[in-house]
């Protein structure tokens, strides 16, 4: 796909952003394993950043979703990726179905303020032993006159302990277990909602994640997306937006890992030359770019056929897979190359190696992606 002026505009707007008003202060976040949701959302949604591709009406720009693969790709210039993954959420995460499904009450409720940066969202999908099996998650959503009373609970909730409405996905039914799914929006200060306990990760150390408890949350059958029964379709469809999403970012933040390598092992010194002097090194990061460069391309596939209108989920699991896996050897690779230093925790190369860990599993644990890709092949066997 071919970037427009406007596309340039927008990754140059967001680059001033990041540099100005982000990056100066991600080493205290990450020191303080969270950041000011609330601050930075605000000031992204001033800018337009928070609705790039949601309808106009509820304040979003109405653009197609290269737009959005622009935001994705221009926040790995972010020093850290714990905050590109909590505005990952609130763009492409939480809010797609909301956008695409929800009903014109519940998106001025809910998507207004949170394209302004007034709300921050987060998604309850993701329970204790139902990470990426979807459809074995547990949490209850039964009827009460014109109310839902939700009971159980959800994991590994990132933004959950600064939310202001999380979209849940609940059983509302005893049916099959592909149609007994609803996705129900269930603003976080409503009684009931409690944050167990704000979780302690491997990396995206300035991200907040929470466990989550529901204890007989009452809220109006309306604050439902869409028809009953039909959440784990909306999920499925979330998820393809958001595994390109992640792969996209991912992407960038490879290219970014090799950028500063090279830069760095241009200047560091070793028995009398630099780094990059030695032949194998040069070799191995032309080897990692040549990788990089062909899952950016499978990524921007997956755009196109998403403004195209068509099904992009065989694309997004393939990059999605690649993704998780390349940024692990990109990562690897290139911290060797920074010797000691790659080993300190407040190096950029460092957070690369351990944010990126999480491609391989949040999401759909790459396991779920073969799977996916085998049914698509004709290969699955159970």
């Amino acid at each position: 796909m071919q970037l427009t002026p406007e596309h340039v505009a927008l990754r140059d707007t967001l680059t001033r952003f990041i540099k100005t008003e982000v990056n100066p202060h991600v080493a205290e976040w990450e020191a303080a394993e969270i950041f000011p949701a609330h601050q930075v959302f605000k000031r992204m949604g001033e800018l337009g950043f928070l609705g790039l591709t949601k309808p106009v009406e509820n304040g979003g720009a109405g653009l197609d979703y290269s737009y959005g693969a622009v935001l994705a790709e221009s926040l790995a210039q972010i020093d850290c990726g714990g905050v590109p993954m909590a505005i990952g959420v609130q763009t492409d995460m939480a809010t797609p179905a909301l956008a695409h499904r929800g009903s014109k009450e519940l998106r001025e409720e809910f998507l207004a303020p949170a394209i302004a940066g007034d709300y921050v969202a987060c998604l309850g999908v993701s329970e204790v032993g139902s990470g990426s099996d979807v459809a074995s998650v547990k949490t209850r959503a039964r009827k009460d006159g014109d109310d839902y009373i939700i009971d159980g609970g959800k994991m590994w909730t990132t933004n959950g302990t600064q939310a202001d409405f999380c979209c849940v996905l609940a059983n509302t039914s005893d049916g099959a277990a592909h149609r007994n799914k609803s996705l129900i929006i269930v603003p976080m200060k409503t009684p009931g909602v409690s944050v167990a306990r704000k979780l302690k990760k491997l990396g995206m150390h300035s991200s907040d994640t929470a466990q989550l408890h529901f204890d007989g949350v009452r809220v109006p059958q309306r604050y439902r997306i869409g028809e009953e029964g039909m959440g784990f379709m909306y999920q499925m469809e979330q998820f393809q937006i958001e595994r390109l999403w992640g792969a996209l970012n991912c992407g960038a933040m490879a290219q970014r890992a090799i950028d500063m390598t090279i830069d760095y092992t241009r200047e560091r010194q070793a028995f009398g030359r630099s780094i990059l002097d030695n032949q194998y090194v040069g070799y191995r990061l032309a080897e990692l770019q040549t990788e990089v460069a062909c899952l950016k391309a499978m990524c921007w596939q997956g755009v196109e056929e998403v403004v195209a209108g068509q099904d992009a989920t065989r694309t997004a699991t393939m990059a999605k897979l690649k993704a998780g896996r390349l940024i692990r050897e990109v990562a690897d690779g290139c911290l060797q190359f920074w010797g000691g230093m790659g080993y300190m925790d407040e190096s950029h190369i460092a957070r690369i190696f351990r944010d990126g860990r999480l491609t391989s599993i949040g999401g759909g644990a790459d396991e779920v992606m073969l799977q996916i890709l085998s049914k698509f092949m004709g290969t699955f066997a159970r």
